[in-house]
């Protein structure tokens, strides 16, 4: 058998799909990470020997700013602390997993964050929230799972799903525990779809005076 062996750099994903690596050991995937380098459009999951990569379309990435601005604007109405680590890489060996969110958030846990420049999931907390853009597939909510992710939002075909560890597995969810006074599902999706005609910083806008009359 002649063994063929391909540069990841050779590899084209088309926007919008995904490719699956199987069998791909811990040791591989930390060198295809290096090898991928962190300046990328490419997104990556791996869970237990499967590898995937995906690329992105534009309006996922117009979709990840806009829900992760207006997760900001809900934490600084709120006066609630956060750091947020955008599309950090997050991996660890003893669970065989490792995924980079389309956004995230330290909250309950943002004090231990302040300052970190690298993280060590074997120390570091995993963080409270995650934002995961189109299609989520198994692999990546294994992942997160197994890397004790608190909170999920996941949003596919203009509908957000949120999802809560609870003994150590996913359930779907009607509220954020983390807003739990704001109804978010219906509220994210409103505010996208009206960002496609009013523009987004006219949306972004509404959605400030939506929470602070909330609020008042």
């Amino acid at each position: 058998m002649v063994m063929v062996t391909l540069q990841f750099k050779q590899l084209s994903v088309p926007p919008g799909q995904r490719v699956l690596f199987l069998d791909v050991s811990w040791q591989d995937f930390e060198a295809i990470l290096a090898e991928l380098g962190e300046h990328r459009g490419a997104r990556v999951a791996y869970f237990q020997g499967i590898l995937e990569i995906r690329m992105p379309l534009p309006e996922h990435e117009f979709n990840k700013e806009i829900i992760g601005d207006m997760v900001k604007i809900l934490l600084e109405e709120l006066e609630i602390e956060r750091e947020c680590f955008g599309s950090t890489t997050f991996k660890r060996q003893g669970m065989a997993a490792g995924v980079e969110p389309d956004n995230c958030f330290y909250i309950q846990n943002y004090q231990a964050m302040i300052g970190k420049k690298r993280l060590d999931l074997t120390v570091d907390p995993p963080p409270d929230l995650a934002i995961e853009v189109d299609v989520t597939s198994k692999t990546q909510l294994s992942a997160y799972q197994a890397l004790g992710v608190a909170e999920l939002w996941c949003y596919e075909n203009d509908q957000l799903q949120i999802y809560v560890l609870l003994n150590g597995e996913y359930i779907n969810s009607q509220t954020s525990p983390i807003f739990p006074n704001f109804p978010v599902i219906e509220v994210i999706s409103q505010f996208v779809e009206m960002s496609r005609t009013t523009g987004t910083s006219a949306a972004l806008r509404s959605f400030r005076k939506w929470v602070r009359e909330r609020i008042e």
